[in-house]
């Protein structure tokens, strides 16, 4: 559906004009959604910065989590996962991605505090949406930093996420929702892991 990142931020940014010139703030989720929200920050001339959500990872399958945590603090727990880990392990795992997080917003953020999320129009980019806690972790963190509006803005989830989003968000904007919808690379042709200086060097190319 998708060549890759760049593009499917070019069209998320034109599903998301009516925000051009209106002084939002576009916060995407690294690494993937940095060079999405990069393409939807340009077009609409708005601020951008990473705002970092962590998902929970099971110790013994750590691609897949049972939760997710911003970098606030916000907590996202799913439902059942007490049937699969004990509190301490949880509590565990809570405290090694608070360090995670802390990492990430020195290597990205170079310890900079985000911009100012009160009252403001907020964007929250992602490259997709598989199971939805990063997100939604984010979503949390605006609303404790009274965001006026919050806006999530991606170019592809499931059809259950998407019912989700929509009632989480002030808005939802999604332009694909494939059925069978397994994994966000699933409609990129051009997909990779991004390094750290990768979404570095496209940061600092929008300053």
């Amino acid at each position: 559906m998708f060549f890759d990142r760049n593009e499917a931020g070019i069209k998320l940014a034109i599903a998301l004009e009516k925000y051009k010139d209106q002084n939002v703030l576009v916060l995407a989720i690294p690494r993937g959604g940095v060079p999405v929200g990069y393409e939807v920050a340009k077009f609409l001339n708005a601020d951008f910065s990473v705002i970092v959500s962590r998902k929970l990872p099971f110790p013994d399958n750590p691609e897949a989590g049972f939760g997710a945590i911003a970098e606030d603090g916000s907590i996202v727990i799913l439902e059942g996962t007490k049937n699969w880990l004990e509190q301490s392990e949880i509590d565990k795992i809570i405290e090694q991605q608070k360090q995670v997080v802390y990492e990430r917003m020195t290597t990205l953020r170079k310890n900079k505090l985000l911009p100012d999320i009160t009252n403001r129009t907020v964007i929250l980019v992602d490259d997709g949406i598989a199971m939805g806690s990063t997100m939604t972790a984010a979503i949390m963190m605006c609303r404790n930093e009274q965001a006026g509006k919050v806006v999530v803005a991606v170019p592809v989830t499931g059809e259950r996420v998407k019912q989700e989003m929509a009632d989480l968000a002030d808005e939802f904007i999604v332009l694909e929702t494939p059925p069978n919808f397994k994994a966000v690379a699933q409609v990129y042709e051009n997909w990779h892991d991004l390094s750290d200086q990768e979404v570095i060097n496209i940061l600092i190319d929008l300053k």
